[in-house]
């Protein structure tokens, strides 16, 4: 059976992808996400879910700067809908509960259910963290903002379902291998994640993309990073449609080649499903 490494408590967002897409793994909690590649890195575990963006918040902080150096690969994306319910010891009510317990962007991400209900918030370390520290205090006048499985596994009451200000909230996930698998060319959407170097020169961003530009490559991610603290080296994080045996990709990173250094293929692996609704 297949080990899967995930950054969070039993009940997290990262456990709901594993038990939807890989039930038959076993799913690994990790304290933080260097955990995570170091269980990966010590053979411990097998491969490692992480999230890479969300719809709100945007990027998700370090992941970034851990995947160039982690010598892991991309082998597949999902997304995941973002559910979040707001859950309290079984007796408690929406009348009992005074305090709010979850991860800082959940707690951003639930403004108004929280403001209508004169709640104090407090920050917890994750989403289903809240939940166990809140079902381990017993206490009637605390409740968590959590997935629904966390209230499943501590033992909740469910108060309110979708607690979410906004009904778009979804976010990326990634699976990370520590062998370099890529998608077949020729049978269905492909994305190619790479991360390359760029000297702080005039316009060197501008000729590095040049070719993807003119072989009419779709890039659907840029963005960018300083190197070790400095100001004059930038590295840049980027996904494209398509596979790096299609000739215009092949061409469009040939010649990103002339003007950058350190370009490195992170992945080359199926897109989601998902991709084709946002887009249509």
């Amino acid at each position: 059976m297949a080990r899967i490494a995930y950054q969070g408590e039993p009940g997290a967002n990262s456990h709901i992808v594993c038990k939807q897409h890989y039930p038959d793994a076993e799913a690994v909690a990790c304290a933080s996400f260097e955990d995570v590649f170091a269980a990966v890195a010590s053979g411990d575990c097998d491969l490692a879910l992480i999230p890479i963006d969300n719809s709100i918040a945007g990027r998700v902080a370090d992941i970034h700067h851990f995947l160039p150096q982690s010598g892991l690969h991309i082998v597949a994306e999902h997304f995941l809908r973002i559910q979040f319910h707001l859950m309290a010891n079984p007796g408690a009510t929406v009348d009992t509960i005074r305090t709010v317990h979850s991860h800082v962007h959940a707690l951003g991400q639930c403004r108004k259910v929280i403001r209508e209900l004169g709640l104090t918030p407090l920050i917890s370390g994750d989403t289903a963290g809240a939940a166990r520290e809140v079902a381990e205090a017993g206490d009637l006048s605390q409740a968590a903002i959590a997935p629904p499985l966390a209230a499943e596994i501590y033992g909740l009451t469910i108060l309110r379902e979708d607690v979410e200000d906004e009904d778009h909230n979804t976010t990326r996930f990634v699976l990370l291998s520590p062998d370099f698998v890529a998608a077949p060319a020729g049978n269905g959407p492909v994305v190619t994640s790479f991360v390359f170097n760029v000297r702080n020169l005039p316009a060197a961003l501008y000729k590095a993309l040049g070719g993807f530009a003119t072989n009419g490559i779709n890039m659907t991610k840029l963005e960018s990073y300083m190197v070790n603290g400095e100001f004059t080296a930038t590295q840049f994080l980027a996904e494209v449609d398509g596979h790096p045996d299609d000739p215009g990709l092949k061409r469009a990173l040939e010649e990103l080649e002339f003007f950058t250094t350190d370009v490195k293929v992170l992945g080359v692996y199926p897109a989601d499903p998902f991709r084709g609704v946002s887009e249509g």
